[in-house]
């Protein structure tokens, strides 16, 4: 494995630096908090009302902010995620950051490669649903033919079978005006994409590519730099995606992840449609690739 440079100083993302963006939001008032008129500095909650509020000493989470505090007990966290009102998702965020070494290295992971069990599965799936197969940073490892056409259309159907030719979807969402032109409800998914992006960057933080992607994203994209900012985290699991389709026009689906127990880092992405034109929309793609 090939070393390259310090995590945190690539991403950001350390157990400090998303517990200021979860405390920035909460204000004293939604915890019944008063502030006797004293001027506050911060938008949301100070260092000492969290830590009081979650049982801790003001000393000891200024520390933990700060990444000196060594490991941190799940009663700790879970205590910080209760005041700071986090969802599951965040909380298990929490958990995986505090769980990562804060001075990790970089290291070039192996290159991904699909799993025989769903390569079956997405083939039993035929062209009549859309389908493609992700990788942990996004890579598409396989998809059908009605999958690429649905989402990729102006890419090599063999694109998939290189590691060095592989689509990412995250960078062809913010990047590729081709892909992004797709999207009616843009906006709404460039929050699930960079969420998501965060979630997996806590649980694999020393994936020397995915930082890499993360960088290039904030580098390139200010959407992507922004929404970043704020520390949001999500769990990509379903929702719907509205589409402009340059060749079946309006195209409204929803989307669903197929987890893999052998391969729990990949997920197999189905696309069902929400109404009867989306369906015979559907129908007329599937029957596009199979000519």
């Amino acid at each position: 494995m090939e070393t390259v440079v310090a995590a945190a100083a690539v991403s950001g993302e350390t157990l400090g630096a998303f517990l200021r963006t979860r405390r920035d939001r909460v204000t004293p008032q939604a915890l019944g908090l008063s502030s006797y008129g004293t001027p506050r500095r911060v938008p949301g909650l100070r260092r000492e009302e969290l830590a009081q509020l979650a049982g801790l000493s003001a000393g000891y989470y200024t520390r933990l902010e700060q990444g000196q505090a060594g490991r941190v007990s799940a009663q700790v966290l879970d205590a910080l995620a209760r005041v700071l009102h986090l969802d599951d998702t965040e909380t298990a965020h929490l958990h995986n950051l505090a769980r990562g070494p804060a001075l990790s290295r970089l290291e070039m992971p192996d290159e991904e490669e699909p799993g025989s069990h769903v390569l079956a599965l997405l083939h039993a799936l035929g062209e009549s649903v859309p389908a493609i197969l992700l990788g942990r940073r996004g890579d598409v490892l396989a998809w059908n033919r009605t999958g690429r056409a649905l989402l990729a259309p102006h890419l090599d159907e063999d694109s998939p079978r290189d590691p060095d030719t592989r689509p990412s979807i995250p960078r062809m969402f913010f990047l590729d005006p081709v892909h992004r032109s797709l999207y009616r409800n843009w906006d709404y998914l460039a929050r699930i994409h960079v969420g998501y992006l965060r979630l997996t960057a806590g649980a694999h933080p020393m994936d020397a590519q995915l930082a890499g992607l993360i960088r290039e994203l904030v580098m390139h994209s200010q959407v992507f730099a922004g929404l970043w900012s704020t520390g949001g985290v999500a769990d990509c699991t379903t929702g719907p995606m509205d589409l402009s389709h340059p060749d079946v026009g309006r195209v409204n689906v929803d989307y669903q992840i197929w987890l893999q127990p052998d391969s729990p880092d990949h997920r197999l992405e189905v696309y069902t449609p929400r109404d009867d034109s989306s369906r015979k929309a559907l129908s007329l793609l599937s029957a596009q690739v199979c000519c």
